[in-house]
């Protein structure tokens, strides 16, 4: 099975490759690749050939070009770099709009009360489901300015959430890993955050964070590859066990 499975990998990455004059182009305009080697790079790319054969991108209200498809590959395949396409299994579907997009959605709090809420979004993860983008938001992300942000990377750190079931902060740890030291990194620095968010103190971090577990974890993990070096002067030990887990150090190609 894994010789037929290796077999068909080698067939779909000659196939199907992604070009390269618009890989080049596409990678380009990407600021958070910038430090990357020509190895990773290249595995990169293996990686969003694979991406772009299993998933299926549908635009609503807006045409999908094979550079918006690679440029969301890319994206998508980072925090998956030395993890494996494999991660991202279990779901298929894409969805993009052209702008940000507003859900509704009765929500029960705390006390098993239920309320309705309508809220505008530039992205969303649905566990085994699909994920959903802002295309404006994506090509935002592109910009220097707006390099703290980024929603492909913010979805794909909630469905690796998910593979624990309920996105809660807590994927699926690496054997190396210890429980224990990733729960009081994390939960030690979603306390501090929302304390000073409390007392009106000044914070480094989306405020986006304090929200809940699960968008504390998609939201530093999007600093972690767009701008790790706040992630390590405010929350050093975070820093640390997401290196630990996505197995890569990206301060070091800063």
């Amino acid at each position: 099975m894994n010789f037929l499975k290796r077999a068909r990998t080698i067939y779909i990455l000659h196939r199907y490759a992604i070009k390269h004059n618009l890989w080049e182009s596409v990678t380009g305009e990407l600021h958070l690749l910038q430090g990357m080697s020509s190895v990773e790079k290249a595995h990169l790319r293996e990686l969003s050939t694979l991406f772009l054969q299993q998933k299926r991108m549908t635009g609503i209200k807006i045409q999908v070009t094979e550079r918006m498809r690679v440029i969301i590959a890319a994206q998508a395949c980072l925090p998956i770099l030395t993890l494996g396409i494999e991660l991202l299994s279990g779901w298929t579907d894409i969805i993009i709009y052209p702008n940000a997009f507003q859900v509704s959605r009765d929500e029960a709090d705390e006390y098993g009360f239920v309320h309705h809420n309508e809220r505008i979004l530039s992205g969303e993860a649905w566990s085994r489901g699909p994920i959903i983008l802002s295309w404006d938001d994506v090509e935002q992300n592109l910009q220097a300015l707006h390099q703290r942000h980024n929603v492909i990377i913010h979805e794909i750190a909630h469905k690796l959430d998910m593979l624990n079931g309920a996105a809660n902060g807590m994927p699926p740890l690496h054997i190396t890993m210890q429980i224990a030291q990733w729960t009081a990194a994390l939960s030690e620095a979603y306390e501090q955050l929302n304390q000073r968010l409390e007392n009106h103190h000044q914070v480094f971090i989306n405020p986006y964070a304090a929200t809940s577990p699960a968008e504390f974890f998609a939201v530093f993990s999007e600093y972690f590859f767009c701008d790790p070096a706040i992630l390590q002067i405010h929350f050093a030990n975070v820093y640390k066990q997401l290196r630990l887990y996505y197995r890569q150090d990206p301060l070091s190609k800063c």
